[in-house]
């Protein structure tokens, strides 16, 4: 296999490359990202004298020449090395020694070569991005035939070349070839055995050998103990309450809630047997789906996987409970599965947000009274979802006036909540056992005039960045700006009115102005808000 690819890169690579470089002095040189081409700057630089050859180069006077190196599957787990070259002098016999000394006499020429890459530098948690020669051809401009002959031609023989390997790391490939040298070497490089490709297998799914499955198990097990105790650490530097308030402004006793209540699962002081359930109260754009949001982020770091939102308006009428859970047998859209269940058969543990839940229709309150009690749900098939590692948040405007009413108190008082002001409201539920699944009911306050200042200066520094680099626009602004756009706040509409306030006032005053300035030109525009 290797001495057929040392062939063809001598043959088509070798001659084009010289010429290439011979004719201009100075020029970068990069690989692109996994097409199998056979244009002069795709090349394999696999060696037994590579780190030898490079640092020679490297100390030649005349030739200011740097090299940078990175992993691509790539003939099984063969890696490719992409040359930065910068030549100021002459381009000689030394600089075709990286192709000519080639050899495969051996079975540890492979071996070699991988962790020579890895000891300068190459990524082994890289993935490959092929995934079909019509789509590849498409993004990059090359000839479609040309990419499908080079893919059958280079392709490791090891491996089926009409499969999908996109998502595929070094170690993938290493376990694919069944080579436990190399997925030894990938391993002790700091290769992630957690890694999913595009189906969503790891490594370990694709093993042959008892002896490389055990090697997996251990780093993976190892792994993944080292990652919880950086993330511990990480922790207990930067709690989330620290984390929370980067992103949502005001909301003190809400924050420390939540924090508090995820706290108290990582830690393992929870009913194992129930979900973390939450009631989130207050008016709009007050910061409930954003905690969320920021909540799935901290504990997944993928918040597109792990956070699910369920508009609950949907679900007003009782017919949709069969979009919630699935249909029935015998009933149309049977085999398609339940919104619900769908996403959490993917994502068991995911942040679950089921927003306005209180327009939801009382049957499908039961079917979500199942969901917090016992931590699973049963789909239109039958089948079960077990989800008792999930967080279930429930959103509200219910007693939104109310708590405004009270919002000084409240704010006073933030551990020590009169909760039978609402109790009338939270009657909407129809249940006490709905209510007696909820682990924290969580108040979310109007903003006070200083959380408001914040806001307003946050979505002004937004759009000032926003226009100094669409625009080259430098935006600034005094006190007497945020105090007037402050005024605009509405209780009921949140964060939204002054967002509402600041692109009314300030976007169209600004495209007037724009009219009447060219590039160069510096002013000075007062608005009269």
């Amino acid at each position: 296999m290797f001495s057929k690819l040392c062939r063809r890169i001598q043959r088509r690579t070798l001659s084009n490359f010289q010429t290439f470089v011979r004719q201009k002095q100075k020029q970068t040189i990069v690989t692109p990202n996994q097409i199998y081409s056979n244009t002069f700057y795709r090349y394999s630089l696999v060696i037994n004298q590579l780190e030898n050859t490079l640092l020679n180069i490297l100390k030649r006077r005349n030739t200011g020449f740097s090299f940078k190196t990175f992993a691509v599957p790539f003939v099984g787990s063969l890696a490719l090395i992409g040359i930065k070259a910068n030549c100021s002098g002459n381009f000689d016999a030394n600089h075709l020694r990286l192709l000519e000394a080639v050899k495969d006499k051996d079975n540890t020429t492979l071996e070699r070569a991988v962790e020579l890459l890895l000891k300068n530098g190459a990524d082994p948690n890289l993935g490959d991005d092929y995934t079909h020669y019509l789509m590849m051809a498409r993004e990059r401009g090359f000839n479609a035939l040309q990419v499908m002959l080079a893919r059958e031609e280079e392709f490791s023989d090891r491996l089926n070349r009409q499969s999908t390997f996109q998502g595929c790391t070094a170690l993938h490939y290493a376990v694919l070839i069944d080579d436990a040298a190399i997925v030894r070497a990938l391993l002790e490089a700091g290769a992630d055995p957690t890694i999913e490709n595009k189906n969503g297998h790891k490594p370990v799914d694709y093993v042959k050998s008892e002896n490389v499955s055990q090697v997996l198990h251990n780093a993976e097990n190892k792994f993944n103990e080292v990652k919880e105790a950086k993330e511990a650490e990480e922790r207990r530097k930067f709690p989330l309450e620290q984390r929370l308030k980067q992103f949502i402004i005001g909301q003190e006793g809400a924050i420390n809630t939540v924090a508090a209540a995820v706290r108290r699962k990582e830690n393992g002081w929870y009913d194992e047997d129930h979900p973390l359930v939450f009631l989130f109260l207050g008016s709009s754009g007050i910061g409930k789906t954003e905690l969320a949001k920021q909540v799935a982020t901290y504990l997944h770091k993928d918040p597109k996987k792990a956070f699910i939102r369920m508009d609950m308006s949907e679900y007003q009428e009782k017919h949709e409970v069969a979009k919630f859970i699935g249909s029935p047998p015998g009933y149309i859209g049977h085999d398609e599965g339940g919104q619900l269940t769908k996403k959490l058969t993917e994502s068991p543990k995911a942040v679950v947000l089921f927003d306005e839940v209180d327009k939801a229709h009382p049957d499908v309150l039961t079917i979500m009274l199942q969901l917090f009690d016992e931590g699973r749900l049963t789909d239109g098939k039958g089948k079960t979802v077990d989800c008792k590692d999930a967080i279930f948040i429930m959103t509200s405007n219910l007693a939104s006036e109310v708590i405004a009413e009270h919002a000084l108190q409240l704010r006073k008082e933030a551990d020590e909540i009169d909760k039978q002001k609402h109790t009338g409201k939270l009657r909407h539920f129809r249940r006490d056992e709905f209510l007696g699944r909820i682990n924290e009911i969580v108040y979310f306050l109007p903003f006070s005039r200083s959380e408001l200042s914040k806001l307003v200066t946050k979505e002004l520094h937004h759009w000032s960045e926003q226009a100094e680099k669409k625009h080259n626009m430098k935006l600034l602004w005094d006190h007497n700006v945020v105090d007037i756009l402050a005024d605009g706040y509405d209780v009921h509409y949140g964060a939204r009115s002054i967002k509402y306030e600041v692109r009314i006032n300030l976007h169209t005053n600004i495209f007037i102005a724009a009219r009447y300035i060219w590039k160069g030109m510096t002013s000075s525009l007062i608005l009269n808000l």
